[in-house]
């Protein structure tokens, strides 16, 4: 069976063979990524560090900024240790180190993005996405006053800015405005990923910031916690454990998940070709599965490579507000970066659950 190696290099070849021409303007370049030791940081900082390894590029001067508050990892203590990357315990809502480079690019991935925890930490979850991003353009904008600019900044937004879309707004594009509260148990986040858009765009039409916007659309596979209380993972636990699969709901609802590698070829398009200030959804719009049929898979593929005997079942969580405001549909319309940037995802679902699942089997803690 693949180990983790083996799925980290596949995905890394397929990235690579994608987006061949993204990463020759990204070669030599000095790149800050913020929140480096999560989810996205996790494939993100393992394709930058090997950039001139085994090609004729030079090689990524990374700067990692995470604040490490859910610990360090194994593989960011390993990563840290190559020539070309710079690991530093910074937490991005204040200011930017004194003696920072003069970055070439910013990514800005710093953030709690789990339903679960950024419910418990509200107030945190605003401050990573309103003053974090702050200090980020700020320091883009005083790099452009010094007439040193900055190539390229992306900022993560996400999905959720669009909160609970109507029938007619599915596939939901670019130009729907969103159906959001503002006060609700999902508000620290979604609002606070609104407002941070609203700043990208202001400083890109003001001060001539080169910021771009992503919006993912419900991503997994290697790198997302296995504790981190999202869907597959909780299912991924469940199988691995021989536990049934246990779902906190009626099954009713239905997403469009899209693989890690698929997603990061879309976010780094975005960075390297994006217009400045333009959002763009990345994702995939097909298939849009509801829960039990993602279930119903992700058993499928336990059965055929763990041979997992567990059943699916129907629970109520005790979380009182674990289901207010979540959405009914999420399925992204992405003709815009389909045909602005080229984006153009390849991995099914039953192929993203396999590598997934044998990830986590390595992955548990």
């Amino acid at each position: 069976m693949k180990k983790t190696e083996d799925i980290l290099i596949t995905d890394i070849e397929f990235i690579s063979k994608f987006i061949s021409e993204e990463l020759d303007s990204l070669s030599g370049k000095k790149i800050l990524l913020t929140g480096g030791a999560g989810f996205l940081g996790y494939e993100l900082s393992q394709l930058f560090s090997q950039i001139g390894e085994s090609d004729q590029r030079d090689p990524i001067q990374l700067t990692i900024y995470d604040n490490l508050v859910r610990g360090s990892k194994k593989w960011l203590e390993k990563l840290s240790r190559k020539t070309n990357v710079n690991l530093i315990g910074h937490d991005i809502t204040q200011p930017i180190p004194d003696g920072a480079p003069d970055f070439d690019y910013i990514i800005h991935a710093a953030s709690i993005a789990s339903p679960t925890y950024y419910r418990k930490f509200p107030i945190e979850t605003i401050d990573a996405n309103v003053n974090g991003l702050r200090n980020l353009l700020d320091y883009a904008r005083k790099r452009t006053d010094l007439g040193k600019p900055i190539i390229s900044m992306l900022y993560f937004s996400t999905s959720e800015i669009y909160g609970d879309p109507s029938p007619d707004a599915i596939p939901t594009s670019e130009t729907y405005r969103g159906f959001v509260s503002c006060t609700g148990p999902r508000a620290c986040y979604d609002e606070s990923k609104r407002l941070g858009e609203t700043l990208c765009v202001n400083f890109a039409q003001q001060f001539d910031v080169p910021v771009k916007i992503a919006r993912p659309f419900n991503n997994y596979g290697p790198g997302l916690d296995i504790n981190d209380k999202r869907v597959i993972p909780d299912f991924a636990r469940n199988i691995l454990t021989y536990e049934d699969i246990v779902i906190l709901s009626d099954g009713n609802t239905t997403r469009t998940f899209c693989y890690v590698a698929d997603a990061i070829c879309g976010y780094l398009k975005i960075l390297v070709r994006g217009r400045q200030g333009e959002p763009y959804n990345i994702g995939v719009d097909s298939p849009e599965i509801s829960m039990q049929e993602l279930a119903e898979k992700v058993a499928e593929t336990g059965r055929k490579i763990f041979g997992y005997n567990g059943k699916i079942v129907f629970h109520t969580s005790d979380d009182t507000n674990y289901l207010v405001d979540n959405p009914n549909r999420r399925c992204p319309d992405i003709s815009k970066a389909c045909n602005e940037l080229g984006y153009d995802p390849q991995i099914s679902i039953e192929e993203g659950i396999k590598k997934s699942l044998l990830w986590y089997r390595e992955n548990q803690k």
